[in-house]
């Protein structure tokens, strides 16, 4: 069961001629009944087992959003659907088949609405693979990537940030969002490469960066359930370009692949 998306890290394109999707609508979450097909306990990609979710319910993660197009147009989805680029679609790596994430570009406060139909993307560091349509509309095409939060959406509940009817015809948002408090700071970028109880490991991991030349390396104290944790980050970093050149750059000196983190 190897996802569409699963290569998509690979250079990709859209439509070979411009194409107006501002009439596409958003997905709209409904009740559907969940088959075998794209749901197994778990799963093995490159050598990675991933683990299904039961629920979407509760879901939220930021991270790198990516996006697959022509390259897959017409190709099967990981449950069995036909992929069209130009539906509100997308692919995750655990999250139930189908389910619907709101997806909120975190540098524009633009949001939308998809269905998840497939796997992946199964490239380090993004969580989220859009179609070619719903990486258009959020304004991330040209670039490629960018940074996302993304929340699951059950069916019957309402959409946040959305419009309502109440009482005397009314409309209000459910919730703000980025785009509705432009004076709220942007999220920053972050590669993360470990997270400990002890300081001193802490510590001993982040001069080890200084003395490779790692710039940025700090040590992030939080405390989780009265616990406190010390976590190693590189970063604030500009771009997911620079992200990718600096967990290369990590990668090669035998620190392992960090995790980007959107914070």
């Amino acid at each position: 069961m190897l996802s569409l998306s699963a290569c998509s890290a690979h250079r990709d394109s859209g439509p070979s001629r411009p194409v107006n999707v501002s009439h596409i609508p958003d997905a709209v979450p409904r009740y559907e009944e969940r088959t075998r097909a794209g749901n197994p306990p778990s799963y093995v990609v490159l050598g990675k087992r991933y683990y299904v979710m039961k629920e979407s319910a509760g879901y939220v993660e930021r991270g790198i959003a990516s996006w697959y197009g022509r390259k897959f147009h017409g190709r099967k989805t990981s449950n069995g659907e036909t992929y069209n680029m130009y539906a509100m679609t997308a692919a995750h790596k655990t999250l139930p088949i189908p389910s619907y994430v709101q997806v909120t570009n975190l540098d524009n406060g633009k949001r939308i609405v998809v269905r998840v139909n497939d796997r992946g993307p199964f490239h380090e560091g993004r969580i989220i693979d859009l179609s070619y349509t719903a990486a258009q509309k959020l304004d991330i095409v040209g670039h490629g990537t960018g940074r996302v939060e993304v929340r699951a959406i059950e069916a019957g509940q309402p959409i946040p940030g959305t419009p309502t009817r109440i009482a005397g015809g009314e409309r209000q948002l459910q919730s703000a969002t980025l785009a509705d408090a432009p004076a709220r700071a942007k999220p920053s970028l972050y590669l993360q490469l470990g997270s400990f109880i002890s300081m001193h490991n802490a510590e001993t991991l982040r001069a080890r960066l200084a003395l490779n030349n790692v710039a940025g390396a700090a040590v992030k104290h939080t405390t989780v359930d009265r616990q406190n944790i010390y976590r190693v980050r590189v970063g604030p970093l500009q771009s997911v370009e620079e992200a990718g050149r600096v967990a290369s750059q990590i990668n090669n000196l035998g620190m392992g692949v960090p995790t980007i983190i959107i914070d």
